[in-house]
């Protein structure tokens, strides 16, 4: 069976060059970035240099990929200034946007696919379509300088899995950003906790997640089915959240606030309030840019449960050409139509753990399709689940997974997913008598142990990498 991490990128699995949980980032990259910031003139030259340096070295073949969408991005803004209201120019620019995504997203669908999709492409596609139709709404004028403009679409602690930043909620702050020491602090605190996320939780559970995902049916049990997908369930959070968290954290530190992501998106009582809290930038631009311009809920029950369905089929696609992406859009889309339907009042009045357990195997049973190799697979985890695999001759033993350090992850996984990380630069760590020493030496002992774990080289991929 192949890697998952090659099928959610539909190609090869291969760990980029470089990434925020590699030594060479850590250890090298970052800091010389910081001291670059901090020490040099031309702050936004030496950042953008960095950014992309950053792309290079991670995936060399497809730097032209991210030039074109500065360079084309960059020149129809300035064209769709000079036409206002153009809606013919605003289509050609999303359609020149969408063809890298279709030709290394669809398989062949538009001739051989490359072995790799480039690193981040959905990311800043999006980000690119946003700024276009921003322009054509009149929320933002373009920007006239590429420097600058390139910078935007290049920032390296964006680049390869968001969040996805609009340009509007950046314009103007490149060229004033400044990082002051408490922001620094928390920018620090910030990208340490995503890494321990990352390393710690993410890439421990990552472990038997792919082992059960990879047994064959004769070997599969109806307890050790669960355990995989419970282990993805919270691998895919802490792997993407951890991400993002790193992300907003190296923003900070970089004197730039980026747009939160997830909110204890574990936590909700509904598939609709999951949405509101899960990669909420992604939920966002598909709210803003193609929900609403369909009509939202607006037109009756039949045309916000088409819209609803078709919103969910694109995030499906966006996700992957495979037919398991395709059905898990359908999916939520499916549940989301039946809550606003009326289930939705229903759910309201049950008992809130009910809500809770309803959410929790509307994710399981669809997190089985996101990680299943094909729909067969996913068909035959469900009635393991079930215990209803005529297959499962001689199952394997689910405690031959639950080694200690899976246990230790899985009870901390589910704990750190109900917490709230901080999030502006009014939260300050160690503000008690002696707690700043507590709390540097807490985040020191996390950095080191997380760095212990990739030098032993048990680290994994993002998974979002290749999207």
């Amino acid at each position: 069976m192949r890697d998952a991490r090659a099928r959610l990128g539909h190609g090869k699995a291969a760990a980029p060059r470089v990434s925020f949980a590699s030594i060479s980032f850590l250890l090298c990259f970052l800091p010389l970035v910081l001291l670059a910031q901090a020490l040099l003139p031309w702050r936004n030259a030496t950042l953008l240099l960095a950014s992309l340096i950053f792309y290079a070295w991670g995936d060399p073949a497809h730097l032209p990929v991210l030039l074109y969408s500065i360079l084309l991005n960059w020149a129809l803004g300035l064209w769709m200034e000079r036409r206002p209201g153009c809606h013919r120019l605003l289509w050609l620019g999303i359609l020149l946007n969408l063809l890298p995504l279709l030709w290394f997203k669809m398989e062949g669908a538009l001739g051989p696919p490359p072995p790799q999709i480039p690193l981040g492409l959905s990311f800043f596609t999006f980000q690119a379509i946003s700024y276009l139709v921003d322009i054509h709404r009149g929320l933002v004028r373009p920007e006239r300088r590429l420097r600058v403009f390139a910078l935007y679409k290049a920032l390296f602690p964006l680049l390869i899995a968001g969040p996805i930043l609009r340009y509007r909620e950046i314009a103007g702050r490149l060229e004033r950003r400044r990082a002051s020491l408490l922001r620094w602090r928390l920018g620090m605190t910030l990208f340490i906790l995503g890494l321990g996320q990352k390393v710690l939780l993410a890439d421990t559970l990552a472990v038997p997640a792919d082992r059960i995902f990879a047994l064959p049916a004769a070997e599969l049990g109806q307890a050790t089915a669960w355990l995989g997908v419970l282990c993805f369930h919270l691998q895919l959070f802490f792997d993407f959240a951890g991400y993002s968290t790193m992300a907003i954290g190296l923003g900070h530190m970089l004197g730039l606030r980026f747009p939160a992501n997830f909110d204890r998106p574990y936590l909700a009582q509904s598939l609709t309030e999951f949405w509101r809290r899960w990669h909420m930038t992604l939920s966002a631009w598909f709210r803003d840019y193609v929900y609403i311009p369909l009509g939202g809920n607006r037109g009756g029950a039949w045309r916000t449960g088409r819209n609803l369905l078709l919103v969910y089929l694109l995030c499906g696609l966006w996700h992957g050409a495979a037919a398991t992406f395709v059905l898990w859009g359908l999916f939520h889309g499916a549940l989301m139509l039946a809550e606003r339907l009326g289930f939705g009042a229903v759910l309201d009045r049950a008992w809130r753990p009910l809500r809770h357990l309803y959410l929790q195997l509307a994710l399981l049973l669809g997190w089985a399709l996101f990680r299943g190799d094909s729909l067969e697979a996913a068909w035959t985890l469900w009635r393991a689940m079930a215990g209803l695999n005529p297959a499962a001759l001689e199952p394997v033993p689910v405690g031959v997974f639950l080694t200690g350090p899976v246990v230790a992850a899985l009870l901390l996984g589910g704990l750190l997913a109900c917490l709230r990380l901080p999030r502006g630069p009014g939260w300050v760590p160690g503000r008690r008598p002696g707690g700043a020493w507590r709390d540097a030496a807490a985040l020191l002992l996390l950095f080191l142990v997380a760095l212990a774990a990739i030098t032993g080289g048990t680290h994994q991929p993002f998974i979002y990498g290749r999207f």
